[in-house]
């Protein structure tokens, strides 16, 4: 949020804090200062549905169906939820670094039709200028009500009870801000707005604030079932030579990787073909498909070999045509050999922190 000057952000500083009151609207609607909070958050809007389904959410059965539950049921059959049968309007997922948190956000995005979805993180609320940051909170919920139906989602929540760049006070402001419009805001069943947190570290939340999330779902480590189902998703239409067994034998070698574990695992096996053009000292013709047409099949493309290999001839890629180049496809080893060399990026001590917290307090 850039300014024009020094002066424009200690006048804002001065004008009275927000908050307080649930329903009090600001006098200054009109001024142009406002219409600005306005377009940074609506910044925040989705505009294009992500398209993550949730088919492609490997794993994660049970956090699915809370969310299923607790978001989309809501905004599809409405009429359920009357009474005291009122759907839950503040979710915390929480669990390790890369288990897909924010790639559940995005398919609750996609499968929750005519609803707006505010992306946001907690670094797009935070601001350097005394006031802006709880005039942000204030605004983009605002903005959600306006909505037919809305969505916030908000990564990194954690961080909103303690930002980077702001004095204490400041902090406070924005805090209590936020906690004002989770009660106030949501508390009312005829607002259908629903706040979606995510934090790798949930125990740093606040009291007040955990509270205000009533439903909490632990997004733990891909099991066996859902790391397999992750080496078939990232591999996609990859040609590979990797049969349905071996995907399991992938499964059962990777305990304790996470989803973003896994994706780096395959990226970096999708590698290995090309270090091994790289590295070849001889080539052999190879049937395959054109590179000009690729539903024509041609017999002179050269692909790497063994030097003790039938029709080997000595070369590097270098002498290679680009055009007549085959590269050789993914295979089993080359996914292990990647394996080997990416470890997994969640510590014992985190598991054992986030186990402790869902124990504790989780699932709501």
């Amino acid at each position: 949020m850039a300014a024009s000057n020094t002066e424009h952000h200690h006048a804002r500083s001065n004008k009275k804090a927000n908050g307080g009151d649930c329903n009090s609207d600001d006098d200054d609607d009109n001024d142009p200062e406002n219409k600005m909070f306005i377009d940074h958050v609506s910044g925040a809007i989705l505009r294009e549905k992500p398209y993550v389904k949730w088919d492609d959410v490997a794993g994660l059965h049970q956090a699915k169906d809370s969310l299923k539950e607790a978001v989309i049921l809501p905004f599809q059959y409405p009429h359920l939820f009357t009474g005291r049968r009122l759907p839950f309007r503040g979710i915390l997922l929480f669990g390790p670094p890369g288990t897909g948190k924010s790639y559940l956000a995005k398919a609750v995005a996609t499968e929750a039709d005519n609803s707006t979805f505010f992306s946001v993180s907690a670094a797009d609320l935070v601001s350097k200028w005394p006031g802006e940051s709880d005039k942000f909170v204030k605004t983009l919920f605002q903005q959600a009500k306006e909505q037919r139906f809305s969505i916030i989602f908000i990564d990194e929540v954690d961080a909103l009870c303690s930002p980077r760049g702001e004095d204490e006070s400041a902090s406070k402001r924005m805090k209590a801000e936020f906690l004002l419009q989770m009660q106030c805001g949501l508390g009312n069943a005829n607002t259908r707005v629903i706040v979606l947190g995510a934090t790798n570290t949930p125990w740093v939340l606040h009291p007040v604030l955990r509270k205000r999330f009533e439903k909490r779902i632990h997004i733990t480590l891909p099991d066996i079932q859902a790391r397999t189902a992750m080496f078939k998703l990232h591999l996609s239409s990859t040609p590979h030579s990797i049969q349905e067994h071996e995907f399991k034998q992938l499964g059962e070698g990777s305990e304790g990787y996470s989803g973003a574990d896994i994706s780096i695992v395959v990226r970096d096996a999708l590698m290995q073909p090309v270090r091994k053009v790289q590295t070849a000292t001889h080539f052999k013709t190879a049937r395959g498909p054109s590179r000009g047409d690729p539903n024509v099949i041609v017999d002179d493309l050269l692909t790497p070999c063994s030097p003790g290999a039938a029709g080997a001839v000595e070369m590097s890629w270098m002498d290679v045509p680009g055009e007549k180049l085959l590269e050789p496809i993914v295979s089993l080893s080359d996914i292990f050999m990647s394996l080997s060399t990416s470890k997994p990026t969640v510590s014992a001590e985190n598991l054992m922190l986030q186990q402790e917290f869902s124990d504790n307090f989780g699932p709501g």
